[in-house]
């Protein structure tokens, strides 16, 4: 699980990068930020739950 989530991770960070590398895509880089919020949100609460 770990594993998929840093994948994840690493696939957001890549298309933010992307979006505001490449002139006109800043709407790709909104969206790769805003999803690797959320995976590593979720994975941080999981990774919580997963110690009790």
């Amino acid at each position: 699980m770990i594993a998929l989530i840093v994948i994840l991770l690493v696939i957001w960070l890549v298309l933010a990068i992307l979006g505001f590398a490449i002139k006109g895509l800043l709407w790709l880089a909104i969206i790769g930020l805003v999803f690797f919020v959320i995976t590593a949100i979720v994975g941080w609460m999981r990774r919580g739950a997963n110690r009790t």
